[in-house]
C-alpha cells in the first residue's frame, strides 16, 4: 500500500508540471504608479472632448499649429493689447509666425506700451564704450535690463544722437552705432577727411535693417550721407542754422533748427532741406521760452513748448504748452491744444534724442494729458516725473532737465527715452 501511494503522488506531481508547461504564466501584478507618473500620463493624453471641424481627434502637436496659424489681423488685435515691452518680447518669442505678425504691425507709434528709459552710467560728451547703461520699463519698473557695448575703438567717442533703437557716436575716424537693447555694434565706413570734428548730430532715416535705410550726419559746413551697406560717404555742402531736432511724420522728415524754423528734409532725387512757412500763435511769442520739441502723436505733428512769463521769471512757474500743426491752411499754422486728451508724451532735454507718444497710458499705470521727463538722478525714488499739461513745472525738474538748450555740438549723453530696434521691424 505504501508503494502504491508513493506512485500516485509521483503521477500527480508529473501531471501538475505538464499542466504548467501547457498554459502561459500570468504576469506579476504591476506596481502602483507614483503620483508624479500619473500626473504626466494625464498631461500628455489627448482629451476625448477635443476635436476639429472634421470630427477627428487632433494630436498634441496640432494644438500648437492652431496658434501658429492665427490670422495676422487677429494677432494685431493681440498686439494692440500689449502694455509693456517685456510682454512684447514674450509675444515675439512665441513662434515665428507671431514674430512675422509683429513686424507687419502698422507703426511703432501705434504700440500702446511706453518707451524704455535709458540711463547711462557714464557722463560727459565723450563716451567710453566699455561702460554700460540701464533700461527701465515704466510698465514694469522692477524688471530693468543692463546692457553694454564692448570696446570698439581705441579713441574716445562723441555722442551724436539716437534713432530707431541705436545710439550714434563718432570718433576721429568713423561713426559707430550701438543697439540700445543688445549692444550690437555697427561700423559705417571711415570718413574721407577731418571734417568729422565738427559733426554735432546724427540720425537714421529708417530702421537699420530696412532696404532704404540711411545715416545722415550734420556738421557745421556739410551733411554726410551713408546708404547702409555701401562703402563710402556722400558729402553735401550746406549753410544755415544748426538742425536741433528731426522727426518722421507721414513719410516726411521734419526738422527744427536752432532758431525754431521748420524744414522738410528730402532724400530724392537728391538730399535737400527746404523751409516750411508756418504761422506762430501770439502766445508762442510772449515770455521766456525753452527750445521746443517736435512730437509725432498719432496723425498729429505737435510742438511742445516750455514757457515762463516774465512776471514769474524769478520764482519760475513754467508750464508746458502744446500746439498742433494745422496743414489745412496756407501757410500752415500752429494751433494751441488745451489738453492732450488720452495721450501721454515722452520728452528729454537733448533734442537729438527721439520723442514719443502713447495712447491710453492708464493701461500700463500712466497718466493721460501728462508729459514724462527722465530725471537723470539715482538719488530720486522715481527715475522720471510726469507733468500735467498746463500745470506748473517743478523747479527741480527744470534745473535738472530743462535748464538750458544744449549746445548743438557738445551735449553729453544723458538719460533718454528709447524703443529698441527690434520694435521697428522684428524680422526684416
Amino acid at each position: 500500500m505504501a508503494g502504491g501511494s508513493s506512485r500516485r503522488r509521483r503521477r500527480h506531481r508529473r501531471r501538475a508540471r505538464l499542466s504548467m508547461d501547457a498554459e502561459p504564466s500570468s504576469p506579476p501584478p504591476a506596481p502602483e504608479a507614483s503620483p508624479s507618473t500619473r500626473e504626466v500620463a494625464v498631461a500628455v493624453r489627448p482629451s476625448k472632448k477635443t476635436f476639429d471641424a472634421s470630427g477627428s481627434t487632433p494630436s498634441l502637436s496640432s494644438g500648437c499649429h492652431v496658434w501658429e496659424n492665427l490670422l495676422d489681423s487677429m494677432l494685431h488685435q493681440i498686439i494692440a493689447l500689449i502694455t509693456s515691452f517685456h510682454d512684447f518680447l514674450a509675444f515675439t518669442g512665441t513662434c515665428r509666425s507671431w514674430l512675422i505678425a509683429a513686424s507687419s504691425f502698422p507703426s511703432a507709434y501705434n504700440f500702446t506700451f511706453p518707451p524704455l528709459q535709458l540711463s547711462p552710467d557714464f557722463g560727459g560728451a565723450i563716451y567710453n564704450p566699455n561702460r554700460t547703461w540701464q533700461l527701465v520699463d515704466p510698465a514694469k519698473k522692477t524688471s530693468s535690463l543692463r546692457c553694454s557695448a564692448p570696446g570698439i575703438t581705441p579713441y574716445p567717442m562723441r555722442y551724436l544722437g539716437c534713432s530707431y533703437g541705436y545710439l550714434i557716436f563718432s570718433d576721429r575716424e568713423r561713426c559707430h552705432l550701438a543697439d540700445v537693447y543688445t549692444g550690437t555694434k555697427v561700423k559705417p565706413p571711415k570718413f574721407r577727411s577731418g571734417g568729422n570734428f565738427f559733426i554735432y548730430c546724427g540720425i537714421l532715416v529708417a530702421p537699420l535693417n530696412s532696404p532704404n535705410s540711411q545715416l545722415i550726419l550734420f556738421s557745421r559746413t556739410a551733411l554726410l550721407q551713408w546708404h547702409v551697406g555701401t562703402n563710402s560717404w556722400i558729402e553735401h555742402p550746406r549753410v544755415g542754422e544748426h538742425i536741433l531736432q528731426i522727426v518722421t511724420f507721414k513719410g516726411q522728415m521734419f526738422a527744427m533748427d536752432f532758431v525754431q524754423r521748420l524744414h522738410i528734409i528730402s532724400l530724392s532725387p537728391q538730399l535737400s532741406i527746404q523751409e516750411v512757412a508756418v504761422v506762430w500763435e501770439e502766445s508762442m511769442l510772449v515770455g521766456l521760452h525753452s527750445k521746443p520739441w517736435l512730437v509725432v502723436c498719432g496723425d498729429m505733428l505737435l510742438l511742445v513748448d516750455l514757457s515762463v512769463s516774465t512776471g514769474q521769471l524769478f520764482g519760475f512757474s513754467g508750464t508746458f504748452q502744446v500746439f498742433r500743426l494745422d496743414f489745412s491752411e496756407e501757410p500752415a499754422k500752429w494751433v494751441k491744444m488745451q489738453k492732450l486728451e488720452n495721450w501721454a508724451l515722452f520728452l528729454t532735454n537733448d533734442r537729438r534724442t527721439p520723442t514719443f507718444s502713447c495712447m491710453n497710458p492708464e493701461r500700463w499705470g500712466g497718466k493721460s494729458n501728462n508729459i514724462y521727463v527722465p530725471m537723470g538722478s539715482e538719488d530720486l525714488d522715481e527715475p522720471w516725473t510726469a507733468i500735467e499739461v498746463g500745470q506748473p513745472v517743478p523747479s527741480s525738474t527744470h534745473h535738472m532737465s530743462f535748464s538750458s538748450a544744449p549746445t548743438a555740438h557738445c551735449s553729453p549723453l544723458n538719460s533718454l527715452w528709447v524703443l529698441p530696434a527690434l520694435v521697428y521691424g522684428v524680422c526684416q
